[in-house]
């Protein structure tokens, strides 16, 4: 297919761009396979380079024989185009909406960005699992790197190479995977040098209804016990959810079949819940006609700081498991590629200083994300303003992104990267000039050769000069596990993602007061929060008495 056969009109002059808190630009608009390009040719004037690929919906606009065109985008920002003639601004509209839901992913402008950069670092190799695991021999000898799923044939959604325990051998892994959602065999998430408890992930039991059990599944995660020691299972849904995940064919893991774990179950929701959650959130961030308490009361009816909570409070309980009470913890929820992946990674970041340098959260964003298989092509096909029914989209990165920066606000001096850097990475999630977030897995990656065939995000984050915007000056290395508090008066909106763009037709001075607003209630929960730390009250202990 060639793009020009979907562009209708390639280039209209006179059209006026209107963007939130800058002057109008009048200039050509031009259409290529990937951007939509308006550029004034005059000196001191920026010119837009938006991709097709992050473009979330656009309405039509008309008064007489003009035309405007509101484009949506999946970064949150919304704009509006004057477009001279009712047939251009048409021809231009339906060819954006075209250009902006390929989903051949070999079309994608990845595939066709050359970099004007010169790559001193291949961020394809900078993070493989060979590596990784040399770091954990140099601390352990329990545990190997299997090759079991070398050609993605036990489990599509894995990567090649999984860390198991040393005393499990490969058959008996492909018995386990035919027992686990997805072939998702428990595999290593994360090893505690302090004490060596261990972190494993994987998809849940396929018990079903009649109760069907799996010795050589028992056999591996018990191999990850110490002598006499018990472990934590972490089921990220309700025990009303596991119960009804047995009539699918799923389930959970019974005493009974494993008397050496205890099982705690958390409430993280499922996808399609999350999805719609974002929508209200961005939805009350863009609505300027009610009052603050009315606009309070809409946030909250969206439930995204409820999420943020429960994500964090279950990720603390996995980190206390086994900093505190010194046990090994398997983390599941039924597909182990979302909820499981988000509460892996945040104790992670709360437990290992390394995941709090650039490098090391990176190492852990292809760790626990990339090669651990969460979709990425699914879950940011849309973001907040689609008008398509959601499939399989939900901001499950984003908000395991929102509950970094919980963290990040709260230990300002513990991490070595900023708020721009989480932004940066919620950005090219959803639309990148790179090939990192392509794709749904290793195996798709591996398919679509993109290590040959496109450039790598870290590529050029990992360029000194790049590297100087998202280093943070604060930053002192500390070698303590951080305990975020998860009190509700703790945790504020992500205004750096939510209130950072605003429809063109508001005010500055409308602006200005709602962010006079926002300070305001910030600054309030602040002060409960430093009030609570002077008293010496530290982050909610997390009582483990749901298990069941």
């Amino acid at each position: 297919m060639e793009f020009a056969e979907l562009i209708k009109t390639p280039r209209v002059d006179g059209v006026v761009l209107h963007r939130p808190f800058l002057p109008t630009v009048e200039g050509t608009l031009c259409l290529t396979g990937h951007h939509l390009i308006l550029s004034s040719r005059q000196d001191n004037t920026e010119e837009l380079w938006l991709l097709h690929s992050n473009i979330d919906s656009i309405e039509k606009r008309f008064v007489g024989s003009l035309g405007s065109i509101i484009v949506k985008c999946k970064d949150l920002r919304v704009i509006q185009l004057d477009i001279p003639g009712m047939e251009e601004c048409l021809n231009i509209a339906s060819s954006v909406e075209a250009l902006s839901t390929l989903d051949i992913v070999s079309l994608m402008y990845p595939f066709f960005y050359r970099p004007m950069f010169e790559v001193l670092e291949d961020g394809w190799n900078s993070f493989l699992p060979l590596d990784a695991f040399k770091d954990l021999e140099s601390m352990t000898d329990e545990w190997r790197l299997s090759e079991v799923n070398q050609d993605f044939s036990v489990c599509p959604s894995y990567p090649p190479l999984v860390a198991v325990p040393k005393d499990v051998d490969d058959d008996t892994l492909r018995k386990v995977a035919t027992f686990r959602h997805g072939g998702r065999f428990p595999v290593l998430s994360y090893y505690h040098k302090k004490n060596g408890m261990v972190m494993m992930r994987a998809g849940q039991p396929l018990t079903g209804t009649n109760g069907r059990r799996c010795k050589e599944d028992e056999k591996l995660i018990n191999a990850t016990l110490r002598p006499g020691k018990r472990g934590y299972i972490i089921d990220t849904r309700t025990i009303n959810v596991a119960q009804q995940a047995k009539a699918r064919g799923g389930g959970f893991e019974s005493e009974a079949n494993y008397p050496q774990w205890r099982r705690i179950h958390k409430t993280i929701e499922r996808s399609n819940v999350l999805q719609e959650s974002l929508i209200k959130l961005v939805e009350a961030c863009n609505d300027q006609s009610h009052s603050m308490d009315r606009w309070l009361s809409k946030l909250e009816a969206s439930s995204w700081q409820t999420h943020v909570k429960e994500i964090l409070t279950t990720a603390c309980l996995a980190a206390q498991c086994i900093d505190r009470e010194g046990a090994s913890v398997l983390v599941h929820g039924t597909e182990g590629t979302d909820s499981t992946l988000q509460v892996t990674s945040l104790a992670q970041i709360i437990l290992d200083p390394a995941c709090r340098t650039i490098k090391g959260f990176q190492g852990l964003v292809e760790r626990e994300w990339l090669q651990a298989g969460h979709p990425f092509q699914q879950r940011c096909a849309q973001s907040a303003y689609s008008n398509s029914k959601p499939r399989q989209e939900a901001p499950v990165f984003l908000l395991f992104l929102d509950c970094v920066w919980q963290i990040l606000r709260q230990f300002p001096c513990s991490f070595e990267f900023t708020e721009s850097f989480l932004v940066l990475l919620f950005e090219h999630a959803y639309a990148s000039q790179f090939g990192t977030f392509l794709g749904n897995s290793a195996a798709e990656r591996a398919r679509l050769s993109l290590p040959e065939k496109t450039v790598s995000l870290w590529s050029w984050v990992n360029r000194p000069q790049e590297l100087e915007h998202f280093t943070n000056p604060l930053y002192e290395a500390n070698s303590l596990v951080i305990w975020p508090s998860v009190a509700p008066q703790s945790l504020l909106l992500w205004e750096g993602v939510f209130l950072r763009w605003n429809r063109s037709s508001r005010s500055l001075d409308e602006a200005y007061e709602e962010m006079v607003h926002i300070i305001e209630y910030n600054k309030e929960l602040q002060n409960k929060v430093n009030s609570l730390r002077r008293r010496h009250v530290t982050w909610p202990h997390v009582e483990m008495t749901e298990d069941v």
